[in-house]
């Protein structure tokens, strides 16, 4: 079981609104998680990957993927109040779910 965050490098976000970013989007899908995998996932010690992916073309795709695995996803845009000057999407957040159910999303991608 693990969860992992998908994050856009062209953007270029400092730590700080990284950090952020990537909490949005694992708290949102915690919140969409079925009690049961949520268990399963704790007794794992909730492990979390912070994955890149090279743009918004990229992110999207990933997400779609998600999707037709029937994954739990949440895609997180930022409101453009701070460090973007307009509405940004910033990252994805997948699971958590089984490994091998995420890894066909997210297996080909490198940590951030």
């Amino acid at each position: 079981m693990k969860q992992v965050i998908l994050v856009r490098e062209d953007l270029g976000m400092p730590t700080g609104k990284l950090a952020a970013q990537t909490a949005h989007a694992s708290v949102e899908c915690v919140l969409k998680t079925p009690k049961n995998l949520l268990e399963l996932w704790k007794k794992e010690g909730m492990p979390k990957i912070v994955l890149a992916v090279k743009d918004e073309k990229h992110l999207k795709l990933k997400m779609h993927m998600a999707k037709t695995e029937k994954l739990v996803y949440a895609l997180i845009k930022d409101a453009g109040k701070t460090f973007f000057s307009e509405p940004t999407v910033t990252c994805l957040g997948i699971g958590p779910d089984a490994d091998g159910k995420i890894d066909k999303v997210s297996g080909n991608l490198k940590i951030l």
